[in-house]
């Protein structure tokens, strides 16, 4: 099941009532209304929150980003950096807490142009959107900007880990060549990323094209559209990879650590071995202890 949500006014609730004619509506506890469809529900609760349920929701979060996604993205100062008809680089990260996949950073490159056709688009932090849109909006991110995908399997992962021996110095690597490999493409001035750690990291990491740029590190920095962009490019990497390493092994590998995160380590343990695990795992994950016993 996917799922989406938001936070909506009472107007903006009303307008996405208008795009759910044939729903069954009715209450629950704590909501003011809710539609079900056979495909979705969506649920709007006396908090503001808008939660869509279903197994395609594409469609309906489609409709609510038109009427939600633009309106919120344009009342936010995304820009904050004030750069005005500048182009700049965001990037973001995807496989950080998740025990199965890789590790893949992205960076794209906007300008106002670029900026305002994403956010007519619905682009935003990749967590609030769902798996079959997320692939969509990356093709068209792909397409229309300078851009930068590093991948890190986990094979690589865990060798980089044990030489770097700490994951934020392994981030801070991943962004610093998304931001160079942008910049032989393209200079520009200014690049923003999200903030995991001592800013010097990242700083320390780039070579020479990338030390001469004005480097933004935030908190929520997903927030701003070039950093959003990126983190879709990022995730869509992400599910296209872990599909692959399904398809190989012939087992399903959840996202996240979870309980049902081990059964499938215990799974791929029995079907293949530990020693292989490495190929599909992070193996510095404290999982590894609960798969050792």
């Amino acid at each position: 099941m996917n799922t989406y949500s938001n936070k909506i006014s009472p107007e903006q609730a009303e307008k996405i009532k208008e795009q759910l004619a044939g729903a069954a509506f009715d209450v629950i506890d704590y909501s003011l209304w809710r539609a079900k469809t056979s495909s979705f529900q969506v649920t709007y609760y006396k908090s503001g929150k808008i939660l869509v349920q279903g197994k395609d929701i594409s469609d309906i979060c489609g409709k609510i980003d038109k009427i939600v996604g633009i309106e919120n993205y344009n009342a936010k100062k995304y820009n904050e950096i004030k750069i005005n008809s500048e182009k700049y680089i965001g990037t973001d990260e995807s496989g950080k807490g998740d025990f199965f996949g890789p590790l893949v950073i992205a960076g794209v490159q906007i300008n106002e142009t670029i900026k305002k056709q994403y956010i007519d688009l619905g682009v935003k932090d990749s967590k609030k959107i769902d798996d079959k849109k997320i692939l969509k909006l990356a093709d068209v991110i792909k397409n229309s900007s300078v851009n930068s995908v590093i991948v890190i399997n986990p094979l690589k992962y865990n060798e980089l880990y044990l030489k770097f021996n700490n994951l934020n110095k392994l981030l801070a690597w991943g962004h610093a060549r998304a931001i160079e490999n942008i910049l032989e493409k393209s200079p520009c001035r200014y690049a923003l990323a999200d903030k995991f750690g001592d800013e010097n990291l990242i700083k320390n990491a780039l070579m020479q094209k990338g030390r001469t740029i004005n480097l933004e590190q935030r908190v929520r920095a997903e927030e701003d559209i070039a950093v959003a962009a990126a983190s879709v490019l990022a995730r869509a990497e992400f599910i296209k990879r872990i599909k692959y390493l399904e398809d190989k092994y012939m087992i399903s590998f959840s996202k996240g650590a979870s309980q049902k995160v081990i059964e499938e380590g215990n799974l791929f343990i029995k079907k293949y071995s530990f020693t292989e695990l490495k190929e599909v795992a992070k193996m510095h994950f404290k999982t590894v202890n609960e798969l050792e016993k």
